[in-house]
């Protein structure tokens, strides 16, 4: 599954704006996206983010560049648990939660770069420093 070992301590995690960004060959997101460290993405940010514009080469170049965590039932029970404590709607924040969870279950530290700073920093709390896109 992983595709890239880390060499630095961490882990990058992308929303779906990250991966967009990446996979558009956004500067920026590609600099923090390529330090070294591990750069996870959940398998629901995979799914948000596809669309028919990117083409199958630069999709499956980028995908190869980064780890996809799978979303377990277990992993959907935290997510439902993390809703409940923070108010949020399932129907409304439940690719956030999904997020949120996967990112929390990395090696720290961990950076989320996410186009949802407010949302996340409910989800997320303290545990992950967030870098707003």
């Amino acid at each position: 599954m992983a595709r890239r070992a880390g060499t630095l301590d961490g882990t990058i995690v992308l929303d779906c704006e990250g991966l967009s960004r990446y996979l558009a060959g956004d500067a920026r997101t590609a600099r923090i996206a390529e330090t070294g460290r591990d750069c996870v993405i959940s398998v629901a940010t995979m799914l948000e983010t596809s669309h028919a514009k990117i083409t199958a080469s630069r999709w499956n170049f980028v995908l190869s560049q980064l780890r996809i965590e799978p979303f377990t039932v277990e992993l959907a029970k935290e997510a439902t648990e993390l809703l409940r404590n923070t108010g949020l709607s399932g129907h409304k924040h439940a690719i956030d939660a999904m997020v949120a969870i996967t990112a929390m279950r990395q090696s720290g530290p961990v950076v989320l770069l996410t186009s949802d700073v407010d949302d996340m920093s409910k989800l997320c709390g303290k545990r992950i420093e967030l870098v707003g896109l």
